[in-house]
């Protein structure tokens, strides 16, 4: 079985990060994005992943190729961003026949991957949401078979969202449709999208069953991404790296701490994640994420999103600081 994982949005919801960094090398937790879902595919036995990039696809292009050395990986460029649909059509060559799971790589979910890998049936990830309207919707019968799919319906005849994760079995029927979708121009939203393909496939008699997850992390804007960083070092713990230099300053946790990082006269935590090699003096920080090489002197900060290669000095304030910023309140 191949992984695919798409990864050429732009997040514009996340913005300034996503204007130097993808969205999916976002760090949270003590990990990435990416690394969640790939970490996760990888330990139900997973070893071949195709990414899909295009902004800033150079940078998890370098970021796989450096942490993952031992997979087996392809990247597909899609230059023109028109819709999951038209992502996942560009790995035709590369798939020909194989199973595939396909996991949105702004999507982290806790399942059994390997039950859904191993299930006979085509498999699709659901979770109950109070407002279905925003997601992909599907109408599941008593036996947890899936009679439709739909993309943002208006009016949702179910409340069980599509979480962004698809076991597909039937790949050559995936394919047909997708093509179908291409041929008769048909879009939702102006995008060709998955959703259609899926019901594309239901309609000509393919079968799929629905799952449920456990957990369906949340990181597309800086709230939720706070949120999940909280949730994610609650559940895991604190990591806190042996390098760290730590002069007279309290640790709350959980929290997690990257390598070089020196710690002088603060209160770090509850739910801080620091990237290496960053700098905290005379500061507290709560609630927050901070990127690696960033300076913090003599500020409060809390519910905060702070790039890499940042500065700030003397302020209070909730902050959503994007990389090589530089910010002296003093």
């Amino acid at each position: 079985m191949k992984a695919i994982i798409p990864v050429a949005g732009a997040g514009a919801k996340l913005r300034p990060h996503t204007y130097t960094q993808p969205k999916a090398l976002i760090p949270i937790a003590g990990k990435t994005i990416l690394s969640f879902i790939v970490d996760q595919l990888h330990d139900a036995g997973i070893n071949e992943f195709i990414f899909i990039v295009g902004y800033l696809g150079e940078k998890i292009e370098d970021y796989v190729r450096q942490t993952y050395p031992y997979l087996h990986c392809h990247f597909v460029h899609q230059n023109e961003r028109q819709g999951t649909g038209h992502a996942i059509e560009l790995t035709k060559n590369i798939i020909n026949s194989d199973e595939v799971i396909v996991t949105l790589g702004d999507t982290i979910c806790e399942y059994d991957v390997p039950q859904v890998i191993n299930s006979p049936y085509n498999m699709l990830g659901v979770k109950k949401v109070d407002d279905p309207r925003c997601f992909g919707v599907a109408e599941i019968n008593t036996d947890d078979f899936i009679e439709h799919v739909v993309e943002k319906p208006a009016i949702p005849k179910s409340n069980m969202a599509l979480v962004g994760v698809y076991k597909i079995k039937d790949t050559h029927f995936l394919y047909e449709c997708l093509h179908h979708l291409f041929a008769q121009n048909i879009k939702t939203l102006g995008e060709y999208n998955l959703t259609d393909a899926l019901e594309c496939m239901i309609r000509r008699g393919v079968q799929f069953k629905s799952f449920k997850v456990k957990t369906w992390y949340d990181c597309g804007r800086k709230e939720t991404l706070l949120d999940t960083n909280a949730l994610l070092l609650k559940k895991n713990g604190s990591t806190i790296h042996e390098t760290v230099q730590n002069e007279n300053s309290i640790i709350v946790p959980p929290v997690t701490i990257g390598a070089g990082c020196v710690l002088k006269n603060a209160i770090i935590g509850p739910h801080v994640s620091i990237g290496p090699n960053t700098t905290v003096q005379y500061s507290t920080v709560r609630d927050s994420i901070i990127g690696a090489y960033t300076t913090l002197y003599e500020v409060v900060i809390d519910n905060s999103l702070i790039g890499s290669d940042a500065s700030v000095k003397g302020l209070s304030r909730s902050l959503n600081i994007g990389d090589n910023t530089e910010i002296d309140f003093g």
